[in-house]
């Protein structure tokens, strides 16, 4: 199918187990345009908003990916891995005694803000022009670098040890497992991601997208496409919107 407009941005719920650039790929088959690229990588174990940019949309790549984004996540504060997710094997940490919902909310709280943050080995970070991932295991791999990354609010859903629940809206370049891992950490405890949801990226939100099956069952119109002038509005905006924390 092609569409009747190519330039625009799809807001695409990309579901768990496929790869970002697979998702770029299904899109193309889809829709027919080549060109095209997303604004902000989702790793495959975690789903929710993926923007596409299409034809002269791309060059708002760079300002999507600076726009701030909510994740909802789920984390386990017993167990800890490689990658501080599930991709890999979780180990038990022993735990003295396990945090209050109280002792929880106040470390997580103590999150906001500017905060330094250092990615995990087991991410896409360049290293002297290497991803850090395939430094893992290499006696004289370079040391990670902390970088300087930006909270805007973090709020507990539910906690329920060891599993809790929250959602945290954040800037670009901001890990949520390397937060997990930090938070179990003040707390004594592990920390391992165990499920990610984007739930939106800027302006654009989950129940605003569109899955695979749903663009294809549209019709030529592309109904599915933010149109290029109107996506430049929505992520051109000063002072740039910060989505809403919870009220509860």
């Amino acid at each position: 199918m092609s569409a009747a407009v190519i330039d625009g941005v799809i807001n695409l719920s990309k579901p768990v187990g496929i790869s970002s650039a697979k998702a770029i790929y299904r899109v193309r088959s889809i829709t027919g345009v080549r060109k095209s690229g997303h604004a902000g990588t989702l790793d495959p174990l975690a789903g929710g908003v993926l923007l596409i940019c299409q034809g002269k949309a791309t060059k708002l790549v760079e300002q999507i990916m600076d726009l701030p984004k909510v994740y909802r996540t789920v984390a386990r504060l017993d167990v800890t891995s490689e990658s501080f997710d599930s991709e890999h094997p979780m180990v038990e940490v022993p735990v003295a005694s396990p945090p209050s919902l109280e002792q929880v909310r106040a470390t997580l709280s103590g999150f906001e803000g500017q905060i330094e943050q250092t990615p995990p080995r087991f991410s896409a970070v360049k290293l002297g022009g290497i991803p850090a991932y395939k430094t893992v295991g290499m006696s004289n791999a370079p040391a990670m670098r902390s970088k300087t990354v930006t909270v805007y609010w973090t709020h507990v859903h539910s906690y329920d040890w060891p599993v809790l629940d929250f959602e945290m809206c954040c800037g670009r370049g901001t890990y949520v497992r390397a937060l997990i891992r930090d938070l179990g950490k003040r707390l004594q405890a592990g920390g391992c991601l165990t499920s990610l949801t984007r739930t939106a990226v800027g302006p654009f939100g989950i129940d605003d997208g569109w899955t695979f099956e749903t663009i294809e069952r549209c019709d030529p119109n592309a109904t599915y496409l933010t149109p290029l002038e109107r996506a430049r509005e929505m992520v051109s905006r000063r002072p740039v919107d910060i989505p809403d924390r919870p009220a509860v």
